[in-house]
């Protein structure tokens, strides 16, 4: 894979990593979503008020354009394996930017998911 491709799919990978912390801070702000009787409804709606929630939605937005220029370029048996990259990209940002402490099975985990990305990548 050419070093350009695996830096669109990255950036890619990136945004949606992004996506997903501008999630859960979002959720922070509003607090739990629960099966009460309006308990998810009323938590939805009240989401819509917190700009995490839109950056989120944004970067979700953005990541799916720049993965279908990477898609463009790149077997998809090759691209989509570098998702997995997100894994790692979170854990890191969860833990400097969240507070969220992983533990050793976490990251032993995710150090196998990025040896086969690596390995996918240099096919």
């Amino acid at each position: 894979m050419k070093l350009t491709d695996f830096s669109i799919l990255f950036c890619g990978v990136l945004l949606n990593a992004l996506a997903q912390l501008g999630l859960k801070a979002a959720t922070r702000v509003t607090g739990p979503l629960l099966a009460t009787d309006s308990g998810v409804l009323r938590r939805g709606l009240e989401l819509l008020s917190v700009p995490p929630l839109w950056y989120a939605l944004f970067a979700y937005g953005l990541s799916v354009i720049v993965w279908l220029v990477g898609l463009s370029r790149v077997p998809v048996s090759q691209a989509y394996p570098l998702l997995s990259l997100g894994y790692v990209i979170n854990l890191g940002l969860a833990w400097w930017l969240l507070g969220e402490v992983p533990n050793v099975q976490r990251v032993a985990g995710i150090g196998i998911i990025v040896l086969g990305v690596v390995v996918v990548a240099r096919s």
